[in-house]
């Protein structure tokens, strides 16, 4: 073998050595994030997901509102991306605790049943205003002392929230909206910042109340984050601020 084809020979088993390398590294720095996703949507490989599906409140016979339909893809999507598996029961067919298995509840406490269990029971300190009249008071947040009230396609305000009975006990998700589209933006939202709230909550408890702005016109793609309401939510309201409101 002369020179020349050795160093060609050479060229290529380096060559091939980089590619190898730079693969392993991709690969090796994939299943980190994978076992982080999995990790704060509670999710290890082959588990079962449970999504909760609630009932359009203004609908005569049982349905579901079509953007509560996309936000249960969307939810579908990312469970499939841990390589779990959902579990699709009705909001009024659930007869189990939680903690066994991650679940994920949309919509609020006047259709979805589950949601109303879930926030009487972790999150004593929010209040939604579910009767029927005034028209102008449905739907309003009753947050710490706070009102957030909703303009209709203007500005709508929705929860999105990670809670946990216990240590190691696996996540609830709650998209609790005043409409099925602020419920389906605030799923898009936890599908494009889940990274950034994994980094700055790990496998805690939060509530973060967003607006969703000019649904109208910009669908559920135009949010903003109104405040981190963690503490007001897990504080349970003094009886005389409770009797007021």
């Amino acid at each position: 073998m002369n020179d020349d084809v050795r160093n060609i020979v050479l060229g290529l088993v380096a060559t091939g050595i980089s590619a190898s390398l730079g693969w392993l590294a991709r690969t090796c720095l994939w299943r980190r994030k994978l076992r982080r996703k999995q990790a704060f949507f509670g999710l290890p490989e082959n588990a079962e997901a449970l999504l909760v599906v609630n009932r359009d409140p203004a609908a005569a016979e049982p349905a579901v509102h079509r953007y509560d339909v996309f936000a249960l893809l969307e939810l579908s999507a990312l469970i499939k991306e841990c390589g779990a598996h959902a579990d699709l029961v009705t909001q009024d067919a659930v007869r189990q605790g939680f903690g066994e298995r991650a679940e994920f509840c949309v919509g609020g406490p006047a259709s979805n049943r589950r949601t109303a269990a879930h926030m009487a029971a972790m999150l004593p300190g929010l209040r939604i205003t579910t009767d029927p009249e005034p028209v102008a008071e449905r739907g309003t947040f009753h947050i710490g002392g706070e009102r957030y009230r909703r303009e209709r396609g203007v500005a709508e305000y929705v929860l999105l929230a990670r809670v946990t009975a216990e240590e190691r006990a696996r996540p609830v998700f709650l998209f609790c909206g005043q409409s099925a589209i602020t419920n389906q933006a605030a799923t898009r939202y936890l599908a494009r910042h889940h990274e950034r709230l994994a980094r700055r909550y790990g496998d805690g408890t939060f509530v973060l109340l967003l607006k969703v702005l000019n649904s109208e016109a910009y669908g559920p793609d135009v949010v903003e984050p109104v405040a981190d309401v963690t503490r007001a939510a897990r504080t349970p309201p003094e009886p005389a601020a409770a009797a007021a409101e």
